[in-house]
């Protein structure tokens, strides 16, 4: 199992031994186009169908006998190559048998020259297993970049996914496509630091009438966009595998440690903060924005994500976007941030602000996510400044800049284009564990690496009786974080927790409660402080917080989604099939 789990340094050896190969694949190349000179022209039109997969069937029997990889690898092709061609047999029997043939004899070849680990393709001609081929993308998404890496999809585990493979069979081999993190271009900044991990399907097949070199074709097209492969008349449904990819890059992700370090000021995980897109971008999808909570990353999105993906109707109506943040600043602080990511995204695909998927966007948040869900839809009000503030903002004596970050996190407005939203265990109340002794000692650690106190401090230090006497230690000494704006009591909080998401935002309530716990709750959020006045429909699960892994919420999401009302400009483009 190891060599489905190299790392990216394990990637390299190819780079450096193509060219080592390169001649012995243009003699094998050679010798494989003299094959099938010598047998009459294995692969014109003249032999029936029939005899075309009958000599693809003796090349399956001949290759198991090949002594070497290179001639294993020459036997694999003829027998993959020559069954494609009798996929266009007018015999359904033959048809049928041909394209089992074709993605058995592809799988055995990419197999045999996958033993060292991931095997590197670029487009055009190349070597591979000592035989010279020549691949062609077709409809692989610009994300890869040109230089990619492949592995079987059924060689990755699903252990990150609960154990759901989203898969079905069909006519050639599923693979993941991944590439190294790019930094040529802007949309680099929106994939996750890990690389771009993407689904392809695979299979070989003979070079076109008037091919120059005439080398055996290594196929990879994306079952997303093209899900169809045509030969002759006859129309093949792809195979593909929709949850390796994502499995792929959970398995190399290392977010869930630096989560923790994050909420007390560890400063990996806010040198990678921002927006990162799942899928690719597409301009006629309706994004589905998701926050994680305190000491979180997008891994507890894991298992929903991999649900949403695998529903082929949702999936072509929505696209996944994840915000990574660091979860240790004051809750209005965050909203900034995760704001500040959204509108950074949308600089980078949409600079003009025209693009249809700007409406429908749907938030999901978890724990404070939903809460910061819940605030960048709403309107910001006189009563949240008051409850920090004895002055207004005008009459403040401070630096123009510290003013400025000031009115960013204090003066909001519901973030345009979002018009549905899904609380998961979300403290809308706030939570009576962020009094305990945990949330006190991270409180204590995490205030002196928030970079947006220091300004807070300033103005505070010159403007003593501007603050609210409740406030006024807090303000001085920097004690504030995400734990403390969660805190029941916490003047701010209870400012806040009155702003509801603005007219026309659908929300959705989804809570936990695990049983024997008191007050009800999930052993984090109490019951009482989850469930949010208005909500369109509201469902308890059992469950501790953890809510997003809970079949039962993530059907209740899909549910959600498949009733969104879609906007006009996007109801065209999400029926298309």
């Amino acid at each position: 199992m190891m060599k489905h789990r190299a790392k990216h340094e394990c990637m390299a050896p190819w780079l450096a031994g193509m060219r080592a190969v390169a001649c012995a694949g243009w003699i094998v190349g050679a010798a494989w186009l003299a094959g099938c000179a010598s047998t009459g022209g294995e692969h014109a039109a003249g032999p029936s169908a029939q005899a075309l997969l009958e000599k693809a069937q003796a090349w399956e029997g001949e290759a198991i006998r090949r002594p070497s990889t290179w001639t294993q690898a020459e036997a694999w092709l003829r027998c993959a190559t020559l069954a494609h061609d009798a996929m266009a047999a007018e015999g359904a029997a033959t048809e049928t048998a041909a394209g089992l043939l074709a993605t058995q004899c592809s799988r055995a070849y990419f197999d045999l020259v996958s033993q060292g680990g991931p095997v590197g393709v670029m487009t055009g001609r190349m070597s591979l297993g000592g035989v010279a081929i020549r691949v062609e993308f077709r409809g692989m998404p610009d994300s890869l970049g040109k230089n990619i890496y492949l592995e079987a999809a059924d060689q990755v585990p699903m252990d990150p996914l609960g154990g759901m493979r989203h898969h079905h069979a069909g006519f050639g081999v599923p693979l993941v496509a991944f590439a190294l993190p790019c930094s040529d271009r802007p949309i680099c900044r929106l994939y996750p630091p890990e690389g771009v991990f993407r689904p392809a399907t695979m299979w070989l097949e003979t070079p076109a009438a008037g091919s120059l070199d005439g080398a055996p074709v290594l196929v990879l097209q994306n079952p997303l966009l093209q899900p169809e492969h045509v030969a002759g008349g006859n129309h093949y449904e792809l195979a593909e595998d929709v949850s390796a990819p994502y499995a792929q890059l959970l398995e190399r992700t290392r977010l869930k440690r630096l989560a923790w370090w994050g909420m007390i000021g560890g400063a990996e995980v806010g040198k990678r903060s921002g927006l990162f897109l799942l899928d690719d971008y597409d301009p006629n999808k309706i994004p589905i924005i998701m926050i994680h909570g305190v000491a979180g990353s997008p891994l507890i999105w894991a298992r929903l994500s991999n649900a949403i993906a695998g529903d082929a109707g949702l999936h072509r109506r929505y696209q996944i976007w994840h915000i990574v943040y660091q979860s240790n600043a004051p809750l209005l602080v965050e909203r900034y941030r995760v704001q500040h990511y959204i509108d950074e995204a949308w600089q980078i695909l949409d600079p003009a602000g025209h693009a249809p998927a700007r409406q429908g966007v749907v938030l999901i948040g978890h724990s404070m996510g939903g809460v910061i869900a819940r605030l960048l839809c709403a309107q910001s009000t006189p009563a949240v400044w008051s409850a920090a503030f004895l002055q207004p903002m005008d009459s403040l004596h401070a630096d123009a800049g510290d003013l400025a970050a000031l009115k960013n996190v204090f003066q909001f407005k519901p973030y345009p284009g979002v018009d549905e939203i899904i609380f998961m265990a979300a403290p809308q109340r706030g939570s009576p564990a962020a009094d305990g002794l945990l949330g006190r000692l991270v409180g204590l650690v995490a205030w002196r690496h928030i970079d947006e106190l220091g300004g807070l401090m300033r103005i505070a230090d010159q403007n003593p009786k501007a603050i609210q006497p409740a406030l006024q230690s807090m303000f001085h000494t920097g004690h504030l974080t995400s734990i403390t704006s969660l805190r029941p009591d916490e003047p701010v909080t209870l400012a806040d927790e009155k702003l509801l998401p603005a007219a026309g935002v659908r929300y959705d309530t989804i809570a936990g409660v695990l049983p024997g716990v008191k007050p009800p709750g999930d052993g984090y959020v109490p019951l009482s402080s989850a469930l949010l006045p208005g909500s369109t429909t509201t469902l308890i699960v059992r469950s501790d917080h953890k809510v997003p892994n809970q079949p039962e919420a993530i059907a209740d999401v899909l549910k959600i989604l498949r009733e969104h009302d879609v906007p006009h400009d996007l109801a065209s483009h999400a029926a298309s099939p």
